[in-house]
């Protein structure tokens, strides 16, 4: 089960596989925020935003879930208006 409450049927390609690996992370809570932000989100990002978006899914859980909960701050290089859009959207669904 992915919890996922949205369909990709609607979706090109790309951003079907981006909705997957959004609610394929590893760690459950991860799942949750990132999928809960595509199932909202990914038919309305630009090409930018789906690139950023992709270099974020690339980022190691244990890393990502840190930066997302304010444990430790946010690489620069990530500190971008896509990734505090998923830590707003995680505190505030």
């Amino acid at each position: 089960m992915t919890g996922t409450t949205r369909s990709s049927s609607d979706l090109d390609k790309r951003r079907r596989k981006i909705l997957f690996r959004c609610w394929h992370r590893g760690i459950r809570e991860m799942d949750i925020v990132m999928g809960q932000f595509a199932d909202r989100n990914i038919d309305k990002l630009t090409d930018d935003e789906l690139d950023t978006l992709e270099r974020i899914l690339e980022v190691d859980d244990r890393d990502l879930i840190r930066w997302v909960t304010g444990e430790i701050d946010t690489p620069a290089d990530f500190d971008t208006a896509l990734f505090r859009a998923i830590c707003a959207y995680e505190r505030n669904p």
